[in-house]
């Protein structure tokens, strides 16, 4: 079986392909794997523009990942490092590499894959910029092997073609399933629970227009025949118009009419629909997969403070998840940047503490470690 992976070289001597045997074959063309659908696209952002707590969801979550410091062993390398962190064109009128990767995680998290671009200038070989680019408009396809990729750019027209320097594209996928290209979005299984929450809050203002908007009925009975009661009627509903308008602006006007006049609200003396129980449940949902504690969207259920320190701890697993995430992406930037100015030496992303709490933990198990040093040290002195 071993023959079966090997060729020979112009010298003669065989050489080893590796080749994933477990993976499925791409057409000829390689086209397959499609990218993100501007319809589900289309879907995710109506999503976070319907349903407010999903849009502060990923907009927290993006700013509490923090802020990152790149770092390497030479000094002139490190002064270019500071400055490219600080000063990167970012798009039209981004500026920052924090800006790109806030924009870069964003798309990741509600898309579940992220694309972005390293503009180099063709003239001097000088790194221009970054680029956020569109998700719906790439395609990944595989190259020769399991681990070389290329890129497919579909125009507004329809036209494709393929990208002519893929090694400048930055893609990110978020927990691909085992042998796909693409991620999932952190919003995926929400539109079904989303519809029916909006559908309630739909409702609600349906029955507030009808009985939180108080409306009349007013009933005259007098003893004249037909051939006047619709003048008569026509005058009171008149009087009453007027007298209701002038209310808007604070006006006091009498309402006088003949006859036996009854004047009754309508929908007022209605209830409304008990929806508290309802839309805690979807909320609990929402916010089981957002992977966000519920403090810190606004909503006020009882928690005890253990628990909120123990749902803080889930939320710092989560951040640091998605940093490793884009951690690749981050130093692949950096060292380009730094080959392109004739420096060879590694990067590595160093980043912020989540909030004070960590620095308190950290300062914690320091003192419990050097306790326990120090005791064991006292046990072995005096044994």
């Amino acid at each position: 079986m071993a023959g079966l992976f090997k060729t020979k070289n112009n010298s003669g001597k065989p050489t080893a392909i590796y080749a994933v045997q477990s993976r499925q074959r791409s057409s000829s063309s390689g086209y397959g794997n499609f990218p993100v659908n501007p319809c589900e696209k289309g879907l995710y952002e109506a999503l976070r523009h319907n349903v407010p707590i999903i849009d502060a969801a990923i907009n927290k979550v993006v700013r509490l990942t923090g802020g990152f410091r790149l770092y390497t062993e030479n000094t002139h390398a490190q002064e270019l490092l500071d400055d490219f962190v600080a000063n990167v064109p970012v798009g039209i009128a981004g500026k920052s590499l924090n800006v790109f990767v806030d924009s870069y995680l964003d798309s990741l998290l509600t898309f579940g894959n992220a694309v972005g671009e390293m503009v180099i200038s063709p003239e001097n070989a000088s790194f221009c910029g970054l680029y956020n680019a569109d998700v719906s408009k790439i395609e990944v396809i595989s190259g020769q092997n399991a681990f070389d990729k290329r890129y497919l750019y579909t125009a507004d027209n329809g036209e494709r073609f393929e990208i002519a320097n893929p090694e400048l594209i930055l893609f990110t996928a978020l927990g691909a399933p085992s042998g796909e290209v693409y991620g999932r979005s952190l919003l995926r299984g929400l539109p079904a629970l989303s519809s029916i929450l909006m559908r309630i809050y739909e409702c609600i203002g349906q029955n507030f227009d009808r009985i939180g908007n108080v409306r009349y009925a007013v009933t005259c009975k007098s003893g004249e025949d037909g051939a006047f009661a619709k003048e008569r009627a026509q005058q009171i509903a008149e009087e009453w118009s007027a007298g209701m308008s002038a209310a808007q602006y604070g006006e006091i006007r009498d309402f006088i009419a003949v006859g036996d006049v009854q004047i009754k609200a309508i929908g007022a003396d209605n209830q409304m629909i008990d929806t508290q129980v309802p839309v805690r449940q979807l909320l609990e949902q929402l916010v089981a997969k957002l992977g966000i504690p519920p403090f810190l969207l606004g909503l006020s259920w009882s928690s005890t403070e253990r628990m909120s320190s123990q749902q803080a701890d889930i939320l710092t697993s989560e951040l640091e998840y998605y940093r490793r995430v884009v951690t690749p992406s981050i130093i692949r930037i950096a060292e380009t940047y730094l080959r392109i100015n004739g420096y060879y030496d590694e990067v590595s992303v160093i980043w912020d503490n989540i909030n004070l709490q960590d620095e308190t933990e950290l300062a914690k198990a320091r003192l419990y470690n050097a306790q326990a040093r120090q005791i064991e040290e006292t046990l072995q002195n005096n044994s």
